[in-house]
């Protein structure tokens, strides 16, 4: 694999040191079958182009070939780059048409880039993050333009809306998995809330798969093999069954090693395997009627990384405290990367499973179309992770695992079970649609009725370990010195104690949602019919129920003189004043209205300019990390009375935008020059604060106001015939301008955006090294780069301490196309690597762990592989 790295490495260095003849030029490739555009007529439908294709058409052979061609030299060809077709605004256009920053990335594309899931997407698109949560690598944490939530609970919504042909994702869990038989995935930046609705103040990212196809029988195998014990199968399969029906399976299975051995019991960590498939079903009973059917199914199991600490804990991290030193004796440091750490018990799998139901019926009547899209899903997540300090030491745990000490026995009647908390979250859709055109498509219009609901919960029983380690002895007389006066005589001062902490949770939610929405664009007979004005409106209604019960128990475990080793309960002026949780209840109603408005003009056949106003809002809801009931609670364990808790909840957040952007294209198709600049502003912004001397107990509260301010630059170039070179940049200065604590103060310092790098973005060079008649020879190499961000603050002491460094990646793919197998098979050959250079790049940080005030995942280091991928057609 280094010998191919080596390759790999070279390949780059060759596509930007190898000059090309001005004379290399290739002709435009028939646009593929796909979505067609609005202006083509009903019949040529079939026969327009789709995102499946790069930004630029695939090459064609014209002339007979030479016999041994020149590397590097191809016969004289036309150059233009391709129109690519979106679905951005719930209609077919082209994404030039289209007056909204985004990123389409068709089924080539995505190859190329080596995007398998969402996951991947993060650092392909400038102005976005997408990390996972620290507690499960199938909770994925998006954020555009900054906004982006840095939470993961049942109760509080994402920023931005995930929709996978046409049907919204309502949790954050289980978004990091394998899709079967993408045809492509599309980014929206910036506010949705109009056509997207709830939930989309950042942004949206919609998924479309492939459809079957009555017409021809086709199939398509791919076959990954790589470091770490990668293997990976892709496969689909189109089957017409009449001329009016078609079926379509795709299965995909993959198993992967993680790069961080555990040593110590149990699974290794960052293991993964996978099973998914998906069953489609096309049917044209009539003409102009189209009902499709999909049933989606995946199975991941998976090991959680094991956080390795960085920065020694120099802050106060309350309760733990009194045993820091000792955890910092019994954890592992380094700022680079180790290859391996040990779990402290037996290490566990996680897993995910996802199933879901997609029904949608389409009539196209005459100027009318109207759509029906219905859908049922279903999530089971169970997490376990590890936290401790990476030696293996088991005196010393963070961990969910099966526990037995006094304390164990005395608060549970025996040992304590191990415990995976769960997750499981169904949901329900329905969605009519109607778009349509008047006045010889001077007016193009769409209007819907959407419905939601979702049931879900968080199972964090039965009552479990979460916490133990010895005190430290500079600590123990502290420690002693709380417990009650009568006791203290009898302490065996010889025998340190120990401090052993547990949990018993179950959160439930009950969601529904209620919409109605029109958007209606008019080009008046003026200026050439180049001026086009859009309006738009979304009505929202949100009910949300919330039920919560927790304990939490702290115990000292000391050894009395005749008495034995016994349980004593931390002392309130240690554990705080958590309340328990038992059966309580919470319920909210939000409405919201949601205007948009946009006017955009045509300079000339191939530029447009836009100015866009939008708005959106992101669900209010409730804090299952507030420790407090209510406001009638009390002080809370810092002393502060905050005057509310967990069934007060939080109010809906929203966000304005406005955007102006240009797109273009010269040189007759042969560069493309697109950019947008935006402002957003922020209003009642949801706030989540860490309370004093805690690890995890926070409050939630409306008391923000940002604004954000940024712009977007892409551009693609083909310079010669076999050579395309593009970029694309984005930049983000965010900053929260007032954030009111109880007393009235601005604390907006303390809430700095921590998914807002200033500087990202993306090069990408590709070449078509040379057509033998018989093949390709195509290079592909690309720079991916995320600048510095800011991290969570939550008490100055902590300033600075999950800021992540900026980092950028290599990576290419060199590939030989297109060999015939037979009269209608065709078999491609890649390899391919990422990371080349091995850049270590922190992919998650956490500051509140007992033994380390900064501890990171490490993103993947490089990796190498090759595609063997067949195609019957």
């Amino acid at each position: 694999m280094r010998l191919a790295s080596k390759v790999l490495l070279a390949v780059m260095y060759v596509l930007v040191q190898t000059p090309v003849s001005a004379q290399d030029e290739l002709d435009l490739l028939l646009l593929q079958e796909g979505v067609a555009s609005e202006s083509l007529p009903p019949a040529e439908t079939d026969k327009a182009a789709t995102a499946d294709d790069d930004v630029y058409e695939d090459f064609i052979e014209v002339a007979q070939p030479t016999p041994t061609p020149e590397v590097g030299r191809q016969p004289e060809r036309s150059r233009q780059l391709e129109e690519i077709i979106v679905t951005a605004q719930k209609k077919t256009s082209t994404l030039q048409d289209t007056p909204i920053s985004m990123e389409a990335f068709g089924a080539e594309k995505l190859e190329l880039r080596g995007i398998g899931g969402l996951e991947d997407l993060g650092t392909n698109v400038p102005s976005m993050i997408i990390e996972p949560f620290p507690l499960s690598a199938t909770t994925l944490r998006i954020a555009i333009r900054g906004v982006g939530v840095n939470d993961s609970q049942v109760t509080q919504d994402p920023a931005v809306g995930i929709y996978i042909d046409g049907v919204y994702l309502a949790r954050s869990v289980g978004l990091a998995l394998d899709l079967a038989d993408v045809e492509r995935m599309e980014v929206l930046r910036g506010p949705q809330g109009v056509l997207y609705g709830r939930n989309s103040t950042g942004g949206a990212i919609n998924v479309i798969s492939k459809r079957p196809d009555p017409l021809a029988f086709n199939m398509q195998h791919k076959l990954t093999v790589g470091e770490r014990n990668l293997l990976s199968a892709r496969s689909s399969i189109n089957v017409p069954l009449t001329d009016d029906l078609a079926v379509k399976l795709a299965l995909v299975a993959r198993r992967s090693d993680g790069f961080v051995e555990n040593t110590g019991e149990g699974r290794d960590f960052g293991d993964r395997r996978a099973l998914g498939l998906r069953f489609d079903t096309r049917w044209l009973p009539t003409d102009g009627l189209t009902v499709d059917y999909g049933y989606e199914y995946t199975d991941l199991e998976y090991v959680n990384y094991l956080y390795q600490g960085v920065l020694l804990p120099e802050t106060d991290h309350g309760l733990a405290e009194f045993f820091k030193p000792y955890a910092v004796a019994n954890s592992v440091y380094s700022d680079r990367r180790l290859e391996a750490l040990a779990s402290a018990s037996p290490m566990q799998a996680s897993s995910a499973r996802v199933s879901g139901h997609t029904l949608t019926l389409a009539q196209q009547f005459d100027s009318v179309q109207m759509k029906y899209i219905g859908a049922y899903r279903e999530l089971i997540d169970n997490q376990y992770a590890d936290l401790s300090g990476g030696s293996g030491f088991g005196g010393f745990r963070v961990d969910t695992n099966a526990f037995d000490s006094v304390s164990a026995r005395f608060a549970n009647g025996g040992p304590t079970p191990l415990v995976i908390p769960r997750t499981e979250q169904e949901q329900w859709s329905h969605e009519l649609q109607f778009t349509g055109s008047l006045f010889s498509d001077r007016i193009n219009y769409i209007a819907g009725l959407y419905y939601f609901t979702e049931k879900g919960s968080e199972d964090g029983g039965p009552f479990h370990h979460i916490q133990s380690a010895t005190v430290d002895p500079q600590q123990a007389d502290v420690v002693l010195g709380l417990l009650p006066t009568a006791l203290r005589s009898l302490l065996q001062n010889n025998v340190l104690p120990r401090i052993a902490a547990y949990w018993d949770y179950f959160y439930g939610i009950e969601n529904k949602a209620y919409a109605a929405y029109g958007q209606l664009s008019f080009r008046p007979g003026i200026f050439d019919e180049r001026f086009n004005l859009t309006v738009g409106m979304r009505a929202s209604r949100d009910e949300r129920d919330a039920y919560k019960d927790f304990i939490q128990r702290q115990y000292i475990e000391v050894r009395l003189a005749e008495l034995g080793l016994l349980p004593i309960p931390v002392p309130a002026e240690l554990a705080g004043s958590a309340d328990d949780f038992v059966g309580v209840t919470a319920r909210s109603v939000y409405e919201d209205f949601s205007p948009s408005a946009s006017v955009q003009f045509d300079l000339s056949d191939t530029a447009s300019t836009y100015l866009s106003y939008s708005t959106a809002y992101k669900s209010g809801g409730f804090n299952l990390r507030d420790p407090q009931v209510s406001g009638e609670s009390g002080a809370a364990s810092d002393g502060t009375n905050y005057g509310f808790g967990f069934v007060d909840g939080f109010k809906p957040e929203r966000v304005e935008s406005l955007e102006i952007g240009l797109k273009s294209e010269w040189f007759e198709r042969a560069l493309r020059l697109n950019g947008a600049a935006f402002y957003t502003d922020y209003a009642d912004m949801q706030t989540n604060f860490l309370i004093a001397g805690t690890i995890s107990d926070t409050k939630s509260r409306n008391a923000g106001k940002a604004r954000i301010t940024g712009f977007e630059l892409e551009g693609a170039f083909i310079p010669a015939a076999s050579l395309m070179v593009g970029f694309q940049y984005g930049y983000l200065d965010a900053e929260v301008k007032e954030v009111i604590d109880i007393e009235g103060n601005n604390v907006a310092n303390l809430f700095p955006f921590i998914q807002a790098p200033p500087h990202s973005g993306v090069a990408y060079i590709d070449w078509n090294v040379a057509d033998f008649g018989w093949g390709n020879l195509r290079a592909y190499g690309s720079w991916n780069y995320v600048g510095e961000r800011k991290g969570l603050v939550i008490v100055e002491e902590r300033r600075g301490l999950t800021a992540f460094k900026g980092y950028g990646l290599y990576s290419a793919r060199l590939m030989l196309n297109d060999l015939r197998v037979g009269n209608h098979g065709r078999l491609d050959l890649a390899l391919w690597g990422k990371n080349l250079l091995d850049k270590e790049y922190e992919l998650s940080i956490v500051d509140n762990l007992p033994q380390a005030d900064r501890a990171v995942v490490w993103g993947e280091p490089r990796a190498v592989g090759v595609d063997v991928i067949y195609r019957y057609e």
